[in-house]
């Protein structure tokens, strides 16, 4: 193997020049945004830049119809509310779907593989099917009804993916001990399980939340009166555009940059808890 004068492999640096490449093609469209959505009033879509202001910004807060905002504060509102809901929905469900299939039980194969299929499926065949059940049992379609169970066809795969996987890697001896100690069933789950387990169950929120948040094709069929946040986008695309577009993608890549920051940062905590606890 040919080696460096660092005595790292020649594959580390082409490797490693390989995901520079990836980070470039992944950051770069979005950094061309972030830097777009500072367009003087005057700006277009594009570069060169037109002048430097907050003016876009300031438009998407006050919601100007005339500037092709469209109703994205609502739309904004309405996501969220539909990102909480459906991220404790995945999380509770997929802990205890991950606790149940500790154990073998009959049938658990056939309701493993039907949840999983949701995320092979065509999600607009998914909406389209649960829009046309509610529309044949003659249930109103609702954000909190067809809305959240749309969407939960997308996120709770990915979250019981996860919990199997948090699940899998779970030393039972753990739980033994606390058994051999006198800890009843819920004393394993409370003190021993869901400490250990806790980081792969904030994982499973955070990505719930991402999920719910840009879900489209599912949602569009099923969320009753009024668009959520992609719905909003994907219709002032069609239209006259201006660089508010600009200033919506970047405050949502705040938002999200903060919640994965968030995250990281309680992830660590915890495990910087459990390490001292363990040293008592």
């Amino acid at each position: 193997m040919m080696m460096t004068a660092r005595g790292r492999p020649l594959s580390y640096y082409v490797l490693a020049g390989l995901m520079a490449l990836l980070l470039i093609f992944l950051y770069a469209p979005m950094l061309c945004v972030y830097i777009l959505s500072f367009q003087g009033p005057d700006g277009g879509m594009s570069f060169p830049m037109v002048g430097w202001s907050f003016h876009w910004f300031e438009v998407l807060f006050e919601g100007t119809g005339g500037h092709g905002i469209g109703d994205v504060p609502n739309s904004f509102r309405r996501s969220v509310r539909l990102a909480a809901f459906v991220s404790v929905l995945s999380t509770v469900i997929a802990l205890s779907a991950g606790m149940a299939y500790r154990r073998k039980f009959p049938g658990s194969n056939f309701v493993f593989y039907s949840a999983i299929a949701a995320m092979v499926l065509p999600g607009i065949f998914i909406g389209f099917g649960i829009a046309l059940t509610f529309n044949l049992m003659g249930w109103t379609i609702n954000w909190w009804s067809s809305g959240i169970g749309a969407q939960l066809t997308w996120s709770l795969p990915f979250g019981l993916l996860i919990m199997f996987i948090v699940l899998g890697r779970f030393n039972p001896a753990y739980e033994e001990a606390a058994t051999d100690l006198g800890a009843n069933a819920r004393q394993r789950f409370q003190m021993i399980i869901l400490p250990i387990i806790l980081p792969g169950i904030v994982g499973i929120f955070v990505s719930s939340i991402t999920s719910s948040y840009e879900e489209n094709a599912r949602t569009q069929l099923n969320v009753g009166l009024g668009n959520t946040m992609p719905m909003e986008v994907t219709g002032l695309l069609t239209g006259s555009s201006t660089p508010v577009l600009f200033a919506i993608g970047t405050l949502t890549s705040l938002f999200m940059f903060a919640l994965i920051l968030g995250s990281v940062l309680l992830m660590g905590w915890m495990a910087r808890r459990r390490a001292a606890r363990s040293e008592l």
